[in-house]
């Protein structure tokens, strides 16, 4: 055999050699690695404490490195908790009432298709026509969820909190009256039993908005039944013309506290009094 031959022998002989080696020390690297991933495995199935714990400090780390990118604190529960629908998912008559109201009062139609939706699940249950629940939310609020009056009515019905704080106790609490679903609920409650209290749907406008001992609403119920005999066509597929919203119905010059009986016996609307000071103790009461 020549020199040159003898080298590239040895030279071959010694590749082999490097690539055998490295594929032992390869093999055994990866049997090593699966069978600490196989102990681990097992440690963790019997140690959930452990498992948790790491679960933890893995979803801080990557909180904490979207925190750092963002720089915002992520809660991945918010969508849950946003009051929202997607009009396109809506029956096309409630899809129709929700774009309409949208573009008239200028809100975002998500959030007004969630209120619509409600409206019409709530009013077949409470035996009220759902544009009519509208009707009252836009004359009381224009869809502005944190309205408040001068005499403590808040939120999207105008309901008085401090009067029906009874009636937020099972969502929570009187701050409950913000939630623009709950405020929805109790309001139509109060609603209804304004109706069922005067024996007609003018007169329980007329109790609803505190005028029930006065001959002059002001001009409350006509509002509030032109707004509803126009959301009655829009439901029904009629072109109805947007207008501006108009101005808010002035309260009566002694305007009388939303309330009703809280049992069976007939009460008295009470009276605001002129004294502010009056009137923050009446709703603490």
């Amino acid at each position: 055999m020549t020199a040159s031959g003898k080298v590239a022998h040895a030279l071959k002989t010694f590749t082999g050699d490097v690539a055998e080696g490295f594929f032992e020390i390869t093999h055994n690297g990866f049997a090593l690695v699966g069978l600490a991933v196989v102990l681990a495995l097992g440690i963790l199935a019997a140690r959930p404490d452990l498992r948790q714990a790491g679960e933890a400090q893995l979803m801080g780390w990557l909180q904490a490195r979207q925190v750092a990118a963002l720089g915002m604190v992520p809660e991945l529960d918010a969508i849950d908790r946003a009051t929202a629908a997607n009009p396109q998912d809506l029956p096309k008559q409630q899809a129709a009432v929700a774009y309409w109201l949208s573009r008239k009062y200028r809100v975002a139609p998500e959030p007004v298709s969630a209120l619509v939706a409600e409206a019409y699940e709530i009013g077949q249950r409470s035996k009220l026509d759902p544009t009519l629940i509208l009707a009252v939310m836009a004359v009381e609020s224009g869809f502005n969820p944190f309205a408040q009056s001068p005499v403590g009515a808040q939120g999207l019905m105008q309901v008085m909190t401090g009067v029906h704080k009874e009636k937020y106790e099972i969502f929570g609490g009187k701050l409950a009256a913000f939630d623009p679903v709950t405020n929805l609920r109790v309001g139509v409650k109060v609603l209804q039993e304004c109706i069922q209290r005067a024996g007609s749907l003018q007169g329980g406008l007329k109790f609803y908005v505190g005028a029930a001992l006065m001959t002059d609403d002001g001009g409350y119920a006509e509002k509030v039944m032109a707004e509803h005999g126009r959301l009655q066509q829009v439901a029904a597929g009629r072109n109805v013309p947007v207008l501006p919203p108009a101005a808010p119905v002035t309260a009566p010059a002694s305007p009388v506290i939303r309330t009703l009986a809280p049992s069976q016996a007939p009460v008295e609307p009470v009276r605001v009094p002129a004294d502010p000071e009056k009137i923050a103790a009446l709703s603490r009461s």
